[in-house]
This record gives C-alpha cells, sequence and structure tokens, in this order.
C-alpha cells in the first residue's frame, strides 16, 4: 500500500475542483474578458463552448451532477482539440499548443468515470 492510497478520495476531489476552476477561467475569458480577453471571435460555436465552459464548470467544481457536466467537457475539448489546434501546426500537441485542451479531455473523462469524489454536493 503506497502512502498516499489513503488519500485518494480526497485528492480526486481536489482534482475535480481544481480542475473545475481552471477551465471556469476559459469560460469566463470569452464571456466577459476576464482575467483575459478572448483573442478570437465570438462565433456561434464559440458561444456554445463558452456555456458549456461556465456552466459545465461550475457544476465539476462544485460537484453536481459533476459526472455528467464532466463527461460533456471531455467531448468538448476532443472536439475543440481537432477542430482549433490539429489545423495550426499538425496533430502533435507541442507543434499545435494543444496541450491543455488534451489533458482536460481526459481529466474530465477520468472524472466522469471515477465520480466527484467525497467533498461534493451530491454523488453523481
Amino acid at each position: 500500500m503506497g502512502f498516499l492510497d489513503k488519500w485518494q478520495p480526497q485528492l480526486l476531489s481536489v482534482l475535480r475542483i481544481m480542475s473545475g476552476l481552471l477551465f471556469l477561467e476559459h469560460g469566463l475569458s470569452k464571456a466577459i474578458g476576464w482575467p483575459m480577453a478572448f483573442p478570437g471571435k465570438m462565433m456561434p460555436l464559440v458561444m456554445v463552448a463558452c456555456a458549456i465552459e461556465i456552466v459545465g464548470s461550475v457544476l465539476v467544481t462544485l460537484g453536481l451532477f459533476s459526472r455528467y457536466a464532466a463527461f460533456i467537457m471531455s467531448g468538448e475539448m476532443a472536439v475543440a482539440y481537432f477542430m482549433v489546434h490539429v489545423p495550426k501546426g499538425g496533430f502533435y500537441p507541442i507543434l499545435n499548443g494543444g496541450d491543455a485542451p488534451i489533458l482536460f479531455c481526459f481529466v474530465f473523462l477520468y472524472i466522469a468515470a471515477a465520480g466527484p469524489g467525497p467533498w461534493s454536493l451530491n454523488k453523481s
């Protein structure tokens, strides 16, 4: 048994909370230009992404319907990687700046599968 095994449930909650808060910044930058202005245009697909990022991030951070929200956000990040980043510089993330979308995609997919952890508003 590893020395962190007993903390696994709590660390899952910490991963969920921190990922949700970090992802919220992306939605807020699109919606209100905070903490930085969104560099692109607010086209309809970007507005949908903005809504997913804000609503989903709040749900994931609070641990409320987090499995569903995380699954949707994982899919959004997969779509963003292939629609936005691959055309910029090929398939490899180091060339196209897609490291964050790939990490978010798989972290949210893990949260969708593992659940919210013990520090959540519900266990969905």
